[in-house]
């Protein structure tokens, strides 16, 4: 069955590729469509097709589109498309019907009576995402795009047939784009299906509507590129068409020789993802090299790697040019193999070898597995574990994004990572293939298995051996991930991850620890000042007072005073009404002599994170006199006792806190800040972070504030165990002949470092 196909035959069972804009010519007819249908679905419901046929053109009756065509042409060119891609005729008929509900006066009751629940069901579907463009104009085109993709997300992920309607409509939107009267609109439109359609296409596998969208998106934002690019094209057929032509005969010999079944032809790269090639490599359009490449289409997957090797034993191989997408599918279910051969007169050749399964896969992707069936056509799970990987599967992740987001706009940014990027294949010791974007860490393979795997994950080891969380994984790595006790998310953890879920999921968990801290903190804001006033407190004494303050519960409150916005003052006099009259005023440093009122920082006692933080300005240490005062709205700021920030809060003592370090914390490690005049002299730096090596200290961060020729004045970030620590170093770094002076950091210096 050895024969060659020219590129631009379209081929049998597979949809016409569109490289330009569709002229105005005649709609699919009734008949036709029912043939198409009848081609892969001998069970087809002819008179159910045949009705949503004649009711979408009676509906519709006289509306016209912007080309002046009927309006009723639409869907059904939309529901061409979709039998082209094989759809079942629940999805066909949705596609005649799917703009009904929204521009005529049937209902989707109606629709339910008329023709199936089912049908209704999608209908209404798709019309709600068409509703969605068109809703709430007050928002930006960013907000839009997210909450619109959300919706895309959970639509697809209850069926994903309102995907497979809406991207059609789309398609044929775009083939008729040109008619459009507002060049502002089509730049729109246009900006949107790059960014949002087209993904979803290639997320779930349709690669023949990805592409064209892609294509038809780029002829309208960038119109000179995308003529430049085509022209360039037109050339390089006519230079090279003797070369592919060597190419073609050689490699048919080749393969009538090695005594396999097979077909092959050639596919051209289209002007986008040349354009995509040439703006991320940055090379010229003479370097691109798969600009034409041949496919190889054999009986099973056997024969793809015995015709790979016979390839291999007759032509000199490109180094470094092999993938092998079989053995590791991508998450869309792609499957191919990828090499490059040096042909006739050293030309590179890319060839892809794939069955004609992984042929249909690729082009319809999650659409290949709807078949014929037990005398029915429908969607076949069988079908798709088969393939190797189902597309559906691809869905999932964004499912799990779209939970664990706090927003629209947090979810669309976490999904473009998930979609936009190039791929790592990893493994769990047990086997199985967890694919990545490149870059991804340990951390984000934890968040990839399962959330609550990530959430505990404390260290990896990778192909025997401890991997830091950091460090990028590579292709065929195999991951173990090790757990700690409790869900608990660091810091600087969202800086090790590139993936959406982990970033989204780590997020997440930072929110949810926050909340506990805030109200740790409120609830012993509220303990201390019941003692301070010589009340004994339960959370029953203060139910009236939730009703005065208007909160819902005690956790509420405690939130509300451990964020800062509800001061002390305010609940006390909401408690015992009447109480600020009676009140003595004092100085807050009056506040922060008694001990007693104190609350306590580290150790077992309240954590520095989400409701407590260090101040900047002074980086208070263990062993320093501390006080808190409440910001607003982002919980309670420790300083120094003698910090000169605290001067701006000494006619608001119902913001200030007495605070006390654990015994415990002397232990830990802190960060502190001196500043020190240094010779601008060689070895002077190399002195002085020796000196604090030999003390015990770890330098962490220099910045410069000031310099001269002679002297630089520098902050230095040191970890520490206490403030006796501190000074230790600060004592040891005097004795140095290129330290000038040296002292604790305080606010000035601070504020000069910022201006800086």
């Amino acid at each position: 069955m050895s024969r060659l196909v020219d590129i631009n035959a379209p081929r049998e069972g597979h949809p016409v590729k569109d490289l330009g804009v569709v002229p105005k010519k005649s709609f699919l007819r009734q008949y036709e469509l029912v043939e198409m249908v009848r081609a892969y679905d001998p069970s087809v419901n002819e008179g159910l097709l045949n009705k949503a046929y004649v009711f979408s053109v009676k509906a519709h009756g006289n509306q016209k589109r912007h080309s002046g065509d009927p309006y009723y042409a639409h869907p059904i060119e939309v529901a061409g498309i979709l039998a082209s891609l094989h759809m079942d005729v629940a999805s066909i008929c949705t596609a005649l019907l799917h703009d009904v509900i929204e521009d005529t006066n049937t209902s989707r009751e109606d629709l339910a009576k008329l023709f199936t629940d089912e049908i209704a069901e999608l209908v209404d579907g798709v019309t709600k995402l068409s509703q969605l463009e068109l809703s709430r104009p007050d928002l930006s085109r960013e907000r839009k795009q997210a909450e619109n993709f959300q919706k895309f997300v959970l639509a697809m992920s209850k069926d994903v047939r309102v995907l497979l309607v809406k991207l059609c409509d789309r398609l044929h939107n775009m083939r008729t784009l040109q008619y459009h009267p507002k060049q502002i609109s089509r730049e729109r439109i246009a900006l949107e299906t790059l960014e949002i359609y087209a993904p979803l296409a290639r997320r779930i596998g349709v690669d023949s509507i990805c592409s064209e969208l892609e294509d038809l998106s780029f002829r309208h934002l960038n119109p000179a590129m995308f003529e430049s690019i085509n022209k360039r094209l037109d050339q390089w057929r006519a230079n090279q068409a003797g070369a592919i032509s060597q190419i073609s005969i050689a490699l048919k010999d080749c393969l009538d020789k090695s005594g396999y079944d097979y077909r092959i032809y050639g596919r051209e790269k289209r002007a986008y993802a040349i354009w995509r090639k040439l703006e991320k490599q940055g090379i010229a359009f003479e370097d691109v090299a798969d600009i034409y490449a041949f496919r190889i289409l054999v009986e099973n997957k056997a024969d793809c790697y015995a015709v790979l090797g016979h390839l291999h034993m007759n032509f000199r191989i490109a180094p470094a040019r092999f993938r092998d997408f079989i053995s590791m599918p991508k998450p869309n279910g792609y499957r191919s193999l990828h090499t490059t051969i040096m042909g006739p007169e050293n030309r590179r050749v890319e060839l892809q070898i794939r069955t004609e399964r992984m042929e249909d896969v690729a082009e319809r992707g999650v659409a290949a597995h709807w078949a014929y069936k037990n005398e029915s056509y429908s969607y076949d799970p069988d079908r798709a574990t088969a393939t190797g990987r189902d597309p559906l599967r691809s869905i999932r992740p964004l499912v799990e994004l779209m939970e664990n987001s706090g927003d629209a706009d947090e979810f669309l940014e976490h999904a473009k990572l998930e979609m936009f990027t190039d791929q790592v294949f990893t493994f769990t010791p047990k086997g199985e293939l967890i694919p990545l974007p490149r870059g991804a860490t340990a951390l984000d393979f934890a968040y990839a298995v399962h959330t609550e795997l990530g959430d505990t994950c404390i260290g990896a080891n990778v192909n025997g051996r401890e991997w830091p969380l950091h460090r990028p994984l590579k292709n065929g790595d195999v991951v173990r991930i090790i757990r700690g006790g409790k869900a608990e998310a660091r810091p600087d953890w969202e800086s090790l991850v590139v993936t959406g879920k982990a970033r989204s999921a780590l997020r997440r968990l930072t929110r949810a620890q926050e909340v506990t801290e805030l109200r740790e903190t409120g609830q012993r804001l509220v303990e201390h000042a019941f003692a301070r006033e010589g009340k004994n407190y339960a959370e029953t004494n203060i139910q009236d007072a939730l009703k005065r303050l208007k909160l819902a519960s005690t956790d509420d409150l405690y939130e509300a005073l451990g964020r800062g916005n509800l001061s002390m003052n305010q609940f006390m006099d909401a408690v015992f009404p009447g109480r600020s009259d009676n009140q003595e005023t004092y100085s807050p440093r009056d506040l922060i002599q008694d001990d007693t009122a104190a609350l306590y920082v580290k150790g077992d006692g309240l954590s520095v994170g989400a409701s407590m933080h260090l101040s900047r300005c002074c980086s208070p240490i263990p062993g320093d006199r501390i006080v808190g005062v409440m910001g607003d709205g982002d919980g309670l700021h420790i300083h120094t006792i003698d910090c000169e920030k605290l001067v701006d809060f000494e006619d608001k003592l119902e913001k200030w806190v007495s605070l006390l370090w654990r015994r415990a914390a002397s232990q830990s490690v802190s960060t502190a800040r001196i500043v020190a005049t240094i010779s601008h002299t060689p070895g002077a730096l190399a002195d002085v972070t020796k000196i604090i090596g030999e003390a015990g200290g770890n330098l962490i961060n220099i910045s410069t504030i000031n310099r001269s020729p002679a002297f630089f004045d520098m902050i230095l970030d040191l970890e520490v165990k206490n403030k006796r620590h501190l000074s230790q170093i600060i004592a040891a770094l005097r004795t140095s002949t290129y330290v000038v002076a040296t002292t604790r950091a305080d606010a000035i210096h601070m504020d000069s470092a910022l201006k800086d």
